[in-house]
């Protein structure tokens, strides 16, 4: 059994999930509420079920059956819980994980709901089973809960790890403690740190990715750059390779990435864990600099930021974030506008591209390499050009 599963039998941690009002009564049970005459008389599995909260909701609202899933030891008290509430006919506890679940031993499931959200978003590796479990299991058409994920990033202010002083028990005022303060900053900028900030410390907002569970391509997701992915159709989940970002600013000291992500339901509800919303226990994840940015207001910071899987364990990130220069990139970005703006024929196309080998429409990928057709369409599908021959 993964040793992952062991963190969610500590009472602790199951005790912090139930409490976080914000996750289970006002997104999960709303949307499934809201809902309830899609899970009357349906077949549901509740992957990776925990106490069983989700799985109590779905049979509230006329589930036929629900299969919960939960390869840790809570299983078993899960199953003393249904019992305590009369409901274990309706819900059915399996003890593994998902993927060892033979698809002939379960009929066809109508609805998936799940929590599989981690810290900034994929921290965990929650995601695989989930789309494991809507490729075996989920009908044609089926519902997931949640069904689209949205990540989200600005640059911030870390005032109370950049001013040592604050931190620190009262010291004279003669004191300087510059040398340790810039020691302590470059401890915390060597891992990402889960923090609580609020509007205030944010100099910017921009939306980063968008995935939809229902209809991503295989090996899609957190790989190629696109803007929307469905999750009906999606695999694995890899790696979110970066693409260039340029945010513009408002005056103050730039400090840290800060990261976060919004779910939405199939009933259009959301969930969000941005500095400016209600509290939750994913709290914001932080990528801490290791020295301060002065930014003027309306400034352009242009950064890079990867998510990429640890090879030796699944279940964890490296994310890295690579500061660029702002000019340079909005001169690219100027550069390709004026392209799109000349293609009106495949000559003057074809022109372009051998002009400007590292075309950023196509992956990323030098444009040279690939087959002047397949560079062609996969640009035109980008701009959606219609009438174009």
């Amino acid at each position: 059994m993964d040793e992952y599963f062991g963190i969610y039998e500590k009472f602790d941690i199951l005790r912090l999930m139930l409490k976080d009002k914000t996750r289970v009564l006002m997104a999960y049970k709303n949307a499934i509420f809201n809902m309830k005459e899609k899970f009357q008389g349906k077949v549901v599995m509740d992957v990776g079920a925990g106490s069983g909260i989700l799985s109590i909701f779905c049979a509230e609202v006329g589930a036929k059956k629900v299969y919960a899933i939960e390869a840790s030891m809570l299983a078993k008290t899960l199953e003393q819980v249904l019992i305590e509430n009369n409901l274990q006919s309706t819900i059915e506890v399996i003890h593994c994980e998902v993927a060892d679940i033979h698809p002939d031993s379960l009929e066809k499931i109508d609805i998936i709901v799940s929590e599989w959200m981690g810290f900034y978003l994929v921290h965990e590796g929650k995601l695989d089973s989930v789309l494991f479990a809507r490729d075996k299991f989920l009908r044609k058409g089926g519902l997931i809960f949640p069904s689209i994920a949205k990540l989200y990033a600005s640059l911030c202010q870390l005032s109370s790890m950049y001013e040592f002083r604050n931190a620190c028990v009262p010291l004279p005022v003669y004191l300087n403690t510059r040398c340790i303060g810039k020691e302590y900053r470059k401890i915390k900028s060597m891992e990402p740190e889960v923090l609580l900030l609020n509007r205030d410390s944010l100099l910017s907002s921009e939306e980063l990715k968008i995935r939809d569970i229902r209809t991503v391509e295989n090996s899609e997701i957190f790989e190629k750059l696109l803007v929307f992915l469905d999750l009906n159709i999606i695999s694995k989940s890899v790696n979110l390779l970066g693409e260039e970002y340029v945010l513009t600013c408002k005056s103050g000291k730039y400090q840290g990435i800060c990261i976060w992500f919004v779910i939405e339901f199939p009933d259009g509800s959301k969930l969000s864990t941005a500095p400016y919303n209600e509290p939750t226990h994913w709290k914001q994840t932080v990528v801490v600099l290791p020295t301060v940015i002065e930014v003027k207001n309306l400034e352009c910071i242009a950064f890079k930021l990867n998510l990429k899987r640890d090879a030796l364990n699944r279940r964890r990130y490296t994310i890295e974030l690579n500061l660029l220069d702002t000019k340079e990139i909005q001169q690219r970005n100027l550069r390709t506008y004026l392209i799109e703006r000349t293609i009106y024929n495949r000559d003057t196309y074809s022109v372009m591209i051998n002009r400007y080998p590292t075309f950023p429409h196509v992956g990323c990928i030098t444009a040279y390499s690939l087959p002047q057709e397949t560079i062609r369409n996969r640009y035109m599908r980008f701009l959606n050009f219609s009438s174009y021959t």
